[in-house]
């Protein structure tokens, strides 16, 4: 899926974070969401490889990177640990700059990323999604009823992993397959990866600290940093899909501008899964706001 592409993992602190790089140029980092893996970015790196050197890597917890058992305050799968992960994975690389691709779950890392490590992200790409902090507080009926998985996986373990594992399938097919576009925006090959991983019993672990982080943790670490006045400074695009949850129950480029005085963006014609759904529309978005 990624021909051309070498492997590029590292240890960081003791947790392997999987990554394959690929390409030449000015660095550019690619982030997964919930439930997938770095298999997501498969129509758009090759593309992206002849402009810049890719690196395409699973966030921890997910994918084929490490799952570490989570600390009593969910802080070893805070946004602010995972976003230090890639930095350091980029570090390992030797880049101490770069540009930040994230979509879902990775667009949280990201933006983190842009507030803690403002030297290192030189530009912010959001894919579908708007600031935590603000979705959990402005939650409606209409967007728990379709993102009914925040609510699931934050429950204490071992329960959520129980029911994950005993039909990761069938849990990956009611979670990206009951979207707007189904399952047809993922190849085969794609999907089977998924699924491969999702079956790691582990990994429902890392998939339930991750969210438990999200409503703890994160929370507090978001809104000391919002009244302390931290913001991201550098270039931000967010994107998201105009068919997707998170562009009907909420306005992101609005909620975005909270953090982000020079935040643009847009929807696109699609639904939550951009990378899958419209390569060639992110494509063009992409490569027209990152230098080359």
């Amino acid at each position: 899926m990624f021909e051309g592409f070498a492997d590029a993992s590292a240890f960081i602190d003791g947790v392997r974070i999987h990554a394959v790089k690929g390409g030449r140029g000015p660095a550019l980092l690619l982030l997964h969401g919930h439930p997938q893996t770095h298999a997501i970015w498969h129509k758009v790196a090759p593309t992206l490889a002849a402009y810049f050197t890719v690196i395409v890597a699973d966030l921890r917890g997910y994918g084929d990177s490490d799952k570490p058992q989570g600390a009593a305050d969910h802080s070893n799968y805070s946004k602010r640990r995972m976003a230090l992960d890639q930095v350091e994975l980029m570090r390992s690389h030797g880049f101490t700059s770069f540009a930040v691709v994230g979509h879902d779950r990775g667009g949280r890392v990201a933006a983190r990323m842009a507030l803690d490590h403002p030297d290192a992200v030189t530009q912010l790409v959001t894919l579908d999604v708007a600031p935590t902090v603000e979705m959990y507080e402005q939650t409606s009926f209409e967007f728990a009823r379709a993102y009914w998985h925040w609510f699931f996986l934050v429950r204490p373990a071992p329960f959520p992993e129980t029911l994950i594992r005993a039909d990761p399938d069938l849990y990956l097919k009611q979670t990206i397959g009951a979207r707007s576009a189904g399952l047809k925006p993922f190849a085969p090959d794609a999907y089977a990866q998924y699924l491969r991983c999702l079956s790691n019993p582990a990994t429902a672990h890392g998939i339930c600290e991750d969210y438990r982080a999200s409503i703890t943790i994160d929370l507090e670490d978001d809104r000391a940093d919002f009244t302390a006045g931290k913001r991201i400074v550098c270039p931000f695009l967010a994107l998201w899909g105009a068919d997707g949850v998170v562009g009907q129950c909420f306005d992101p480029l609005a909620q975005w501008r909270r953090w982000s005085a020079g935040v643009s963006g847009e929807p696109l014609p699609c639904g939550h899964y951009i990378p899958e759904e419209a390569p060639e529309l992110l494509l063009e978005r992409v490569m027209s706001f990152l230098p080359h």
